[in-house]
């Protein structure tokens, strides 16, 4: 038996500000009394080229190295046995960081794989400005692109972003295929699996014959905070264990099952997933009970116009109308202030048009805590901790200490798309900020 302790989250220091962006001024819609501190408004050049690719081996002498879960991870040997190795061996991965913006508050993270080993990543994904917007354009479910504060938030913050393009699946024109002859926003060509990456099932499998992504789903983060301090593309499962609140897309082509709904905010009533047109806005705080009995992931706490629900189907809060991209754009924004976290998403809406709906939850809120909500050992007293066994052909893990007392985990933002297994399309952010608390 495998026994895996996670390792003390170090306590990276706060966002620290230049001088010159700590005095910025808020502008004129600035929310509530919130006080602006760093904006990037993507008016000057960026461009991915000019930072280099450089191959990734994992392990503990990688800075992506993080726990059981990562690409290299012990959970996937468990699960996979000798056959995980066999075919993470297929390819190499590339990755690529730099810092932009005023004194590098925001980091740029690129993920790629090299399937034929020619020290060339395979259709990377590409990060560039062009009109005063960012264009994260991601060509294969391979690759992963997205932006991430340099350092770990303050205790108290809002930060925001500005989607003013979006391709990431969902239905077009009413149909999940499009007049292009890509599916659900996937490319035709090729297969596009999961590979090499799942909780169970047959490892020794060829590519091909391991799960169907472009079938299965496509989507984006509008928003996200991670409980790690440096967020970067990695396979799903990891991604599934290290958020503490998110909005995202998750669009499932044809999905006619029970484990989605949508609300529809001018009825407050519960819908059938199909009622929707595949582009929500999922929000959701996550807790610390598992999701699944046999695989990694936080339970869902997630609130919207119609009610509050725990677990079962994934609830969309809203609709998006992408069509109507960048004209009219959306605006998503979180918030960490006096012991809660809110989201906030604002837009023209289906069946509702123009609104703002923001939802709140407390730290800890009826016994339910939103996973790894403390950025120091003095906010938590380990009363949550638990132990994650997984039992496979490689023997069985045991996850050890999942929140213990003394732990402590980083707030630090990231947009766009962190899965290197799943996802694929392009969407254009503007406006990023980051506001603390002023005066009251």
């Amino acid at each position: 038996m495998k026994r895996f302790v996670r390792r003390a989250v170090a306590l990276a220091l706060p966002l620290a500000l230049p001088a010159a962006l700590a005095a910025a001024p808020a502008r004129a819609d600035a929310p509530g009394d919130w006080r602006l501190v760093a904006a990037e408004a993507f008016n000057r050049s960026l461009d991915d080229a000019r930072a280099p690719w450089v191959r990734d081996d994992d392990g503990p002498g990688s800075p992506y190295d993080v726990d059981v879960y990562d690409n290299d991870g012990a959970f996937f040997e468990t699960m996979g046995g000798p056959a995980f190795r066999q075919q993470l061996a297929t390819f190499d991965t590339y990755r690529k960081s730099f810092r932009f913006g005023a004194k590098g508050w925001l980091t740029a993270e690129l993920a790629a794989r090299d399937s034929d080993k020619d020290g060339v990543p395979d259709a990377p994904p590409t990060l560039t400005t062009r009109k005063g917007v960012a264009h994260m354009d991601e060509p294969s479910h391979h690759g992963g692109v997205l932006i991430r504060s340099s350092r770990a938030l303050p205790a108290e913050y809002r930060v925001e972003m500005t989607l003013r393009g979006l391709d990431f699946g969902g239905q077009r024109n009413g149909s999940w295929d499009y007049p292009d002859g890509r599916i659900n926003g996937y490319s035709p060509e090729g297969c596009k699996t999961n590979h090499p990456w799942a909780s169970g099932g047959d490892f020794s499998r060829p590519e091909c014959s391991w799960a169907n992504v472009r079938t299965d789903s496509n989507g984006f983060y509008y928003l996200g905070i991670m409980d790690y301090a440096r967020p970067a593309p990695h396979n799903n499962v990891f991604v599934h264990t290290h958020r503490k609140v998110a909005m995202d897309s998750y669009n499932r082509y044809k999905y006619t099952g029970s484990g989605l709904r949508v609300c529809n905010p001018a009825t407050k009533q519960y819908e059938p997933y199909g009622s929707s047109t595949g582009n929500g806005v999922n929000a959701i705080f996550m807790t610390d009970d598992k999701r699944y009995a046999t695989q990694p992931g936080t339970e869902y706490l997630m609130h919207s116009e119609c009610g509050v629900a725990k677990g079962g189907a994934i609830v969309s809060q809203v609709d998006l109308r992408p069509e109507l991209l960048p004209e009219q754009s959306y605006r998503f924004a979180i918030e960490r202030r006096d012991g809660a976290y809110t989201m906030e998403m604002s837009g023209v809406f289906a069946h509702v048009g123009q609104q703002t709906y923001r939802y709140t939850r407390k730290f800890v809120q009826d016994g339910e805590p939103i996973w790894h909500y403390n950025q120091t050992p003095e906010e938590y007293d380990g009363r949550f901790d638990a132990d994650w066994t997984w039992s496979g052909p490689g023997g069985t893990l045991v996850d050890r200490g999942t929140w213990p007392a003394g732990s402590a985990y980083p707030d630090t933002f990231m947009i766009g798309d962190p899965h290197m297994n799943f996802y694929e399309g392009s969407a254009q952010v503007d406006d990023v900020r980051l506001y603390v608390p002023g005066k009251r």
